[in-house]
C-alpha cells in the first residue's frame, strides 16, 4: 500500500511524453510579463435594483466556431471591456474606466476542434465526482480555499480578503441578482456527525486510484480513509448524515464587488462568457491559506491536459465535491470540458499543478473560473459544454489590480 501511494505522489513529475513531444521540463509555470491596468476616471452610478433572477445556465452564447472567428480586440475595445463596476455593501455603485499598457494582445493559439453533438447533461457517463467528507482535509489546503457564495454559487480564496467567482452568480447581464445586495461568503468549518465507523474489506475503485494519480492530497486522503480497513464510498446528498464530518460555514459579509464591463449586455452585444468573472472583497480578512493566480497555459502545456476544481454541488447538499478531468477544447478565452458538475459548483476556481521555475517543487495555481454548464452556438446549433473562463494575461492583470489596488505587484504572473 505505502509503495503504491509513493507512486501516486510522484506520478505527475515522471510523465514523459504527450503526443510524443512534451517532456517534464515543459510542465513549468513560465513567468510572463503582464500588461498594466491603470485606473482612470470613476463615475457614480444609480444604485442597482437587485431584482434579477440567478440563472446558472446561459443560452445562445458565442461557441467554439464563433470564438475562433472573433477578431482581435482593439486597444479601444479592451479599455471599454475591462472598465469595471464596483458595488458596495451600502448599495452604491461606481464605474471605473481603465487604460491598458504593455503587451495587451498576448493571445494563446486557438486550437479548437470539431466535436460531435451531445445531449443535455451535466454528469457525463459515470459520475466521477468525489465528496470530501474528512474534516482533516476539508479545512486544509487546497480544499479549504473553496467557499460558498450566498447566491448559490461557489468561489475560491485568492488573497486574505478576496474571493474569485463567476460574474453571472451576481449579475445576469442587465441587473444584479436578488440577494447580491447583502452578499455573504461562507468559509468552511466542520461539525461532527456520526461515529465515522466504516465496514472492512473493500478495495479501491479504479476511479479512486486515478484520482490519487492526479493529486497527492487525494492520495493522502484515500490512504487515511483506508487505514484500519475502512471503506471509501462516494456519497450523495441522500446519505450525508452518515459522513464523518459535515462542513458548516462561517459567513462573512462582502464589502465590495468588482465585475468587468465586458460582462454587461449592450457592451459586447450579448452575454460574453469571456468576461464571466468577478472579485469579492470581504469586510474582514480571513486567516486561511489561499491559492495564487496563474496564467492559463495551453492544453499542450498541461500534464495530461488535466484540470481540477472543488465546489458545492447542489445535488450533494452539505458536501464539498472535488473532481478532475481532461480539457476537450480551448479557445483564446475559454476551456471546454466535460468535468462532472452540477449547479452550485459554478464559480469554482479551476487549478493546475506545475513546477516552479528553477525549483523541484510543484505548485498549484488558479488558471480558470468554472462558468458552469452552458449552451453555446456551434454551426447554428445549440450544444452543451461545461465551460471555464481562462485567466489570460489581461484578466490576470485586472484581477491582480482589484486585489492590490495598483499595478506595482502585478508585473509578472
Amino acid at each position: 500500500m505505502e509503495h503504491m501511494l509513493r507512486l501516486f505522489v510522484f506520478f505527475i513529475p515522471i510523465l514523459g511524453l504527450i503526443n510524443g513531444t512534451e517532456t517534464e521540463q515543459d510542465f513549468t509555470w513560465h513567468l510572463k510579463k503582464i500588461p498594466q491596468i491603470v485606473s482612470g476616471r470613476t463615475f457614480s452610478l444609480d444604485s442597482p435594483k437587485f431584482e434579477a433572477q440567478t440563472k446558472l445556465e446561459l443560452n445562445s452564447v458565442c461557441g467554439i466556431e464563433c470564438q475562433r472567428k472573433l477578431p482581435v480586440p482593439s486597444l479601444s475595445d479592451l479599455k471599454d471591456l475591462l472598465s469595471y463596476e464596483t458595488v458596495f455593501e451600502n448599495g452604491t455603485r461606481t464605474l471605473t474606466e481603465v487604460n491598458v499598457l504593455g503587451p495587451a494582445l498576448d493571445l494563446a493559439e486557438n486550437t479548437t476542434t470539431k466535436r460531435s453533438l451531445r445531449k443535455k447533461r451535466q454528469i457525463y457517463g459515470t459520475d466521477s465526482r468525489f465528496s470530501i467528507y474528512d474534516k482533516r482535509f476539508m479545512t486544509n489546503f487546497p480544499f479549504n480555499t473553496a467557499v460558498k457564495i450566498s447566491t448559490g454559487c461557489s468561489g475560491i480564496l485568492i488573497s486574505p480578503k478576496h474571493v474569485l467567482t463567476a460574474a453571472h452568480c451576481l449579475h445576469n447581464g442587465k441587473d444584479y441578482v436578488k440577494g447580491s445586495k447583502r452578499l455573504r461568503v461562507g468559509l468552511m468549518k466542520t461539525k461532527s456527525r456520526g461515529d465515522g465507523r466504516k465496514r472492512k474489506g473493500a478495495k479501491r475503485s479504479r476511479r479512486e486510484v486515478s484520482a490519487a494519480h492526479e493529486d497527492p492530497e487525494v492520495a493522502t486522503e484515500l490512504r487515511q480513509q483506508s487505514k484500519g480497513g475502512g471503506r471509501k464510498q462516494r456519497r450523495s446528498g441522500r446519505n450525508q448524515g452518515t459522513s464523518d464530518g459535515m462542513p458548516s460555514f462561517q459567513w462573512t459579509r462582502v464589502k465590495s464587488t468588482h465585475i468587468p464591463k465586458g460582462w454587461f449586455k449592450g457592451v459586447s452585444g450579448d452575454i460574453a462568457l469571456d468576461y464571466d468573472y468577478a472579485v469579492l472583497e470581504l469586510r474582514r480578512p480571513h486567516k486561511r491559506k489561499y491559492m495564487e493566480l496563474g496564467i492559463s497555459p495551453t492544453i499542450k502545456m498541461m500534464p495530461g491536459s488535466m484540470i481540477h476544481f472543488s465546489g458545492f454541488d447542489n445535488d450533494r447538499s452539505g458536501q464539498l465535491v472535488y473532481r478532475f478531468c481532461s480539457i476537450s477544447d480551448e479557445s483564446n478565452d475559454l476551456f471546454y470540458q466535460y468535468c462532472d458538475a452540477e449547479s452550485g459548483s459554478t464559480g469554482s476556481g479551476v487549478y493546475l499543478r506545475l513546477k516552479e521555475p528553477n525549483k523541484k517543487k510543484w505548485k498549484r495555481k488558479i488558471i480558470a473560473i468554472y462558468s458552469g454548464h452552458q449552451w453555446v452556438d456551434v454551426n447554428g446549433e445549440q450544444q452543451d459544454y461545461n465551460v471555464a473562463v481562462r485567466i489570460t494575461p489581461l484578466k490576470y492583470a485586472q484581477i491582480c489590480f482589484w486585489i492590490h489596488g495598483n499595478d506595482g505587484n502585478c508585473t509578472q504572473g
